[in-house]
């Protein structure tokens, strides 16, 4: 296998950020993998285990004992996917950030793709975002998915078919400047072209969970997103992005 690059000395431009809560099956298998995609060139991995209960942070400090790249963050008690990548992204030094779940429905071999993605777009492409092909979840999420995704696109018109996809690639600074609330991975599109940055999409093939059970139900997903649907339509209207043609 070829060893990852890594140069815990200096800034890496890849950030590589999950957050994780009850995932101790799941984990080591995701760092061999993502240590097997992320070759060309150094990176960070950075965990946050989010209030977890079992040995999600001890397999996660045993990976770390020979993973010099590897960083771990924990929370005192759980506050949520959002609020784990938020506090990854506040610790992370590299320009891009890479986003994915810790359940192993998110192949990491998709990463140096949307790396490249980003980097043809140039610096107005804020956000690469994987749409899932021939998903796995259940029939009743899926029908949740579509149903949510029907009813965002109508309203917010953010050009994204699968905003639920964990597979993500944004630039540290845009992310840093955007509202943070609970359940914000949901809206990243409609907030990125918010702030007047371009998003582009990667096809990806969607897996089944490693291990365990979800950690979001019916009304977390759904009855709650679309109440947070209409203040990111409340936020967008309200954005004005002024366009300097002129520094003195």
């Amino acid at each position: 296998m070829t060893s990852p690059i890594a140069t815990p000395s200096a800034a890496p431009r890849l950030s590589v950020i999950i957050a994780v809560k009850d995932e101790a099956d799941n984990v080591l298998p995701l760092i061999d993998e993502i240590d097997r995609a992320l070759t060309a060139e150094p990176f960070e991995l950075i965990f946050v285990d989010d209030g977890s209960t079992d040995a999600t942070l001890a397999n996660l400090r045993k990976a770390a004992a020979t993973r010099p790249y590897l960083r771990i963050l924990v929370h005192e008690k759980s506050c949520g996917k959002t609020a784990g990548v938020d506090t990854g992204a506040h610790a992370a030094r590299g320009d891009i950030l890479l986003l994915l779940d810790g359940d192993g429905q998110n192949n990491p071999a998709y990463l140096p793709e949307m790396v490249r993605a980003m980097d043809e777009g140039g610096p107005r492409v804020g956000l690469v975002q994987g749409e899932r092909q021939g998903r796995k979840d259940t029939r009743f999420k899926r029908y949740q998915s579509r149903l949510a995704n029907r009813i965002r696109a109508g309203l917010l018109k953010d050009g994204s078919r699968d905003t639920g996809c964990g597979l993500k690639a944004v630039r540290r600074d845009l992310h840093l400047h955007l509202p943070v609330f609970d359940g914000q991975h949901r809206f990243m599109a409609a907030l990125v072209r918010r702030e007047g940055y371009e998003t582009r999409t990667v096809k990806v093939v969607d897996r089944e969970r490693w291990s365990g059970v979800s950690k979001y139900g019916f009304w977390n997903r759904f009855g709650v997103g679309i109440l947070d649907l209409f203040g990111v339509w409340w936020l967008v209207q309200r954005r004005r992005v002024p366009h300097v043609v002129e520094r003195g």
